[in-house]
C-alpha cells in the first residue's frame, strides 16, 4: 500500500509515531491504524511529562506522591488544611496509604496534624512553612519545564489542543468521580 502525503504533510517534520503508523499500514493494510496518530502522541508526551516532573520534584527533594499531597493542601487555601478524608478525595488512594503518607510528610517537617475543632474525634493535616515554600517552588519549577515542553505551539494552539484533549477526558473524569 502507497502512502501518499499531501503538500502539507510534507512540510511538516515527521516524528517516530509517523514511521509506526506507515509500518502499521504496510504490514497490516486491513487495520485502521488511525488512533495511533494521536494516541501514541499523547502516550509519548506523557512520557516526557513524566520525566520533567521527575525532574522538577527531585530537584525540590520530592516524590510525586509529596507533590500530590502538598499541592492538594495548597489549593486548598488558607490556612491550607484539609481532612484525612478531603485528602484521600483529591489524591485517590487509600485510607491507609494516605495515613502512611501523612506520616512521612509529618517526620520530614513538611505538614503537621492538629485535632478537628468540629470534630473531637477528627484531625486536620496542614501544611507547615517548610511544605508550603518547598511545594511553591517545586511546582513554580513543574511550569517552567511544562511550558518548555508546549514550546513548539503558540497560545491559540495550546488553547486548542487543551479543548480538544478536555473533550475527550470528559467521559473518563465523569466515571472516575462516580466510582470514588
Amino acid at each position: 500500500m502507497t502512502v501518499h502525503r499531501s503538500g502539507r504533510d510534507l512540510d511538516r517534520p515527521r516524528d517516530e509515531v509517523d514511521r509506526l503508523v506507515t509500518a502499521w499500514r504496510q504490514e497490516r493494510p486491513d487495520l485502521d491504524v488511525e488512533p495511533l496518530q494521536v494516541l501514541s502522541r499523547v502516550s509519548r508526551l506523557a512520557r516526557h511529562l513524566d520525566r520533567a516532573r521527575r525532574a522538577a520534584f527531585a530537584e525540590h527533594g520530592l516524590e510525586n506522591w509529596e507533590f500530590d499531597v502538598l499541592t492538594a493542601l495548597r489549593r486548598a487555601g488558607e490556612p491550607y488544611e484539609l481532612s484525612p478524608g478531603a485528602l484521600l478525595r483529591a489524591t485517590l488512594v487509600t485510607s491507609g496509604t494516605m495515613t502512611n503518607r501523612i506520616d512521612r510528610l509529618a517526620a520530614a517537617g513538611l505538614v503537621r496534624r492538629r485535632p478537628d475543632p468540629e470534630d473531637r474525634r477528627g484531625v486536620l493535616v496542614s501544611l507547615t512553612d517548610a511544605g508550603r515554600v518547598r511545594v511553591d517552588n517545586a511546582f513554580a519549577d513543574l511550569l517552567r519545564r511544562e511550558r518548555d515542553l508546549l514550546a513548539g505551539l503558540g497560545k491559540h494552539e495550546q488553547q486548542a489542543l487543551a479543548g480538544l484533549l478536555r473533550t475527550l477526558l470528559v467521559p473518563f473524569d465523569a466515571t472516575d468521580i462516580g466510582a470514588h
